[in-house]
């Protein structure tokens, strides 16, 4: 509606308040079910009904069929309510243009500078794709909130070309409430068949999902492929369908959340199961044990659109258990009853389609745009080396894992190793910093970079060796001869030769410069278990996580401490959720939970000191 520019922030909410604007009230609809609903108001003329898509996946027939004729079959109406990333840091923007060259700079808080780059020039300020460079310095934490276009990284850009100046501008917290995307929101319908001694062989889900006023670049995404596709988890269930219904309210649009779509998945699964048990009398971890996939199924397709490449679900619901000591729950229960408590066990598992990537498959998905990520290496005459990736990080201590992931390939010292990111004038192009991708996307790019600079060196080695080239070793970061290591060249020694380039082949040319775009064959798909044992008082219905254990699957881990770091942050923002987390509308559509003393945050004294442990397929 309006935009103010001001020497001070005093100044600017001065000039706010001379603002005056006549709003004409519309009807108001904040969720998705009643938005689908016949009279509901209409919020798009493009839009009929307010279904921005209806998606399926699964087999409808075989899910009805087993429903039909099952031995049990429970129910259950969910709400997995909206939520609001709330990262301590609030988004921000500077523009900067330059009437000398035409060129425009943006600093935001981005996790795909490339991405965005794109958006705003080919897409939002029609100008040219090199006339604009996209800069992401330390953004701090996001949550998925910080990978989408906002008006305000336009408008500065604007407004720095019409002022003559560099414009910043930075959020404030309820700000980041009202206009950040926000999290889950799905009201839904769930059922699963099974027989009397445990079996599960049906699931059906239906899901009204809110996408808010507008779709977001991936919430569609979000509340359909990745929530739809992963609703079975761990269990082999023979026949099961997903419907989602996918609507616009007036509600601030739906986004990528920690753990999008998936997390929405395991929630309702692992209710049903729960409920599944307490049905036919059977303990809730005897019934999750018989339907873990086995191993020998894997690779296993779930019937839903992800195929497992593997897993061993046994070995890691097992020592989860053992772990947490579920086999003294009886006796602790009995114990915490004289204290006037009565303590709950919750289990949950779960399948985490992350790697986001490859880019075919994602298109197929819906999603406009590649998926691949890209790294360049660059070895300076010193023998210092330049890791320079299209990502950017938002907490994941990129620059500590590739510099490990190319000094364990070169077999050099990662004090030699610096890393540059978050800079599309200076990086490769890349995808950025989302769908838990960083790692698997981008460190390999680093890795398979780094052997080609690995290969280059030896065939050089070998020029400067004066030996055949299949004669050329590369170990503990040096070139020699087999068998003679005293002949050898040491990779400072390489490195200022290469940058030299005196007596190289013709085939060989001079610098170490190498770059990969790695898109990959498929998703990877860790798993886990979890257990939360909770105490509720008898008399105040006061409630107390005291113990939580998870063991995680992710495969062979990079750097343990920054995971294990990520795993406490993941199992908090999941506590957040059960326990405290809520954004709540009125029926005007005004957001009341809009600040920290309304939306609660779990805190230090909130989770306790977690049991955390690993297995490795």
């Amino acid at each position: 509606i309006a935009v103010v520019v001001a020497e001070t922030p005093r100044q600017a909410t001065a000039a706010l308040a001379a603002i005056a604007v006549e709003y004409e009230p519309l009807p108001v609809v904040t969720r998705a079910d009643a938005a689908l609903a016949e009279g509901a108001p209409q919020l798009h003329e493009a839009v009929p009904g307010n279904l921005n898509a209806y998606w399926t996946c699964g087999d409808k027939d075989r899910a009805e069929a087993a429903l039909a004729e099952a031995e049990v079959k429970v129910e259950l109406d969910l709400v997995n309510q909206r939520t609001i990333n709330s990262p301590i840091e609030p988004r921000g923007a500077v523009g900067d243009y330059n009437a000398a060259t035409d060129e425009y700079t943006l600093y935001a808080s981005t996790q795909g500078p490339h991405n965005h780059r794109f958006l705003l020039a080919a897409l939002v300020l029609g100008i040219p794709f090199n006339k604009l460079r996209v800069i992401a310095p330390t953004v701090g934490g996001s949550f998925g909130t910080k990978g989408y276009l906002y008006p305000d990284m336009a408008l500065v850009l604007v407004l720095s070309k019409a002022l003559g100046r560099p414009v910043k501008w930075v959020d404030t917290r309820t700000g980041l409430m009202n206009s950040t995307v926000q999290g889950r929101d799905h009201r839904q319908h769930v059922v699963l068949a099974g027989t009397r001694d445990g079996r599960m062989t049906g699931l059906w889900a239906t899901s009204y999902a809110n996408l808010g006023a507008y779709p977001s670049t991936i919430g569609p995404g979000v509340a359909t492929a990745l929530m739809g596709r992963s609703i079975s988890g761990m269990y082999e269930i023979p026949a099961a369908f997903c419907e989602v219904y996918a609507a616009f309210t007036n509600t601030v649009p739906l986004g990528a959340q920690r753990g999008s779509g998936r997390a929405e998945a395991a929630f309702l699964m692992e209710r049903l199961v729960d409920r599944f048990a307490g049905e036919i009398g059977m303990d809730p971890a005897a019934v999750r044990r018989k339907n873990l996939v086995p191993n020998e199924k894997f690779p296993y397709d779930n019937g839903l659109g992800w195929t497992y490449d593997s897993g061993d679900y046994q070995v890691n619901f097992d020592k989860a258990l053992e772990l947490s000591g579920y086999a003294d729950m009886p006796a602790r229960k009995a114990e915490a009853r004289t204290r006037g408590k009565r303590l709950g066990v919750g289990i949950a598992t779960y399948v985490a389609i992350c790697g986001v990537g490859p880019s075919t498959r994602m298109s197929q998905e819906g999603m406009l745009g590649g998926t691949w990520e890209s790294a360049n290496i660059r070895v300076n005459p010193t023998g210092e080396v330049t890791v320079t990736v299209g990502s950017a990080s938002t907490g994941q201590s990129h620059h500590t894992v590739f510099a490990q992931v190319a000094a364990d390939e070169l077999e050099i010292d990662p004090a030699q190793v610096q890393v540059y990111e978050g800079d599309t004038l200076r990086a490769p192009y890349g995808q950025g910093t989302y769908g838990s991708r960083s790692y698997s996307m981008a460190a390999p790019a680093v890795a398979l970079t780094a052997r080609k600079i690995k290969a280059k060196l030896v065939k050089a080695g070998a020029v400067f060796l004066g030996i055949p080239e299949e004669k050329a070793v590369y170990a503990a970061g040096k070139v020699y001869e087999e068998g003679n290591e005293e002949n050898a060249k040491t990779f400072a020694d390489l490195a200022m030769a290469m940058w030299y380039g005196w007596g190289l082949p013709h085939e060989i040319e001079p610098a170490l410069d190498e770059t990969t775009h790695f898109d990959p064959p498929d998703f990877n798909y860790p798993f886990g278990t979890h257990v939360a044992v909770v105490e509720v008082d008898e008399l105040t219905g006061e409630t107390e996580v005291v113990a939580y254990t998870a063991v995680d699957d992710a495969g062979h881990i990079g750097n343990p401490k920054i995971v294990l770091g990520q795993i406490e942050g993941s199992i908090t923002h999941g506590l957040g959720q059960a326990l405290m987390e809520a954004a709540v509308y009125d029926e005007q559509g005004r957001l009341l939970s809009s600040d920290l003393t309304t939306y609660a945050l779990p805190r230090a004294t909130d989770v306790p000191f977690f049991t955390l442990g690993k297995t490795t397929t």
